[in-house]
């Protein structure tokens, strides 16, 4: 019940934010966008489904995220109609599917995934910096720009945040009131 109680406060607090997404693409692309698959991710937290629907699942949740990253889309999201299909369709065609989908996938094919992930950060940071012309028509060029840069250091913290355990191992909590190395005693 919690995690849906998170859901719907992550729902709202995404329709809260529309007028601040007409004026600041960060704010449309990188905050609004991710707390409305959030919403979806929290609203299945519970939920389980066979194994034999991970693929299936993931599939939707790829197409529906390859959807929503075309600029074309993202300009698309500002009108009436486009907002009420984005406010729908992320959280369930891409949020929910996504965390249905995840417990299922091997380790191999989640880490493809996320390098996946930060190259597509790569590139379009790489094309909202550099593009000569506007990508998006709702957006100042300055505008763009700053989010070319924000997908440049949303990729850098990712990539750092998902080799931390691979590079460092995984963290693991102490109890309280212990200290020191446990195989020697001290």
């Amino acid at each position: 019940m919690r995690m849906i109680c998170l859901g719907l406060l992550a729902l709202a607090e995404a329709v809260a934010l529309q007028e601040a997404a007409v004026s600041n693409p960060i704010q449309h692309v990188l905050l609004q966008m991710p707390l409305l698959v959030l919403a979806g991710a929290l609203a299945g937290w519970h939920l389980k489904v066979p194994r034999h629907w991970a693929v299936p699942l993931l599939l939707t949740a790829l197409t529906a995220f390859l959807f929503w990253m075309l600029p074309r889309n993202v300009d698309w999201a500002l009108t009436p109609v486009g907002e009420l299909a984005k406010h729908t369709t992320q959280p369930l065609l891409l949020g929910l599917p996504l965390r249905l989908s995840w417990p299922w996938l091997d380790p191999i094919l989640r880490g493809f995934l996320k390098a996946n992930a930060l190259s597509m950060l790569g590139v379009l940071g790489f094309l909202y910096t550099h593009a000569p012309v506007r990508i998006c028509n709702s957006y100042l060029v300055s505008a763009q720009q700053d989010l070319g840069f924000a997908f440049l250091y949303l990729a850098a913290a990712l990539a750092c945040l998902w080799a931390f355990p691979l590079l460092f191992g995984q963290l693991r909590s102490m109890p309280v009131g212990t200290a020191g190395c446990t195989k020697c005693g001290v």
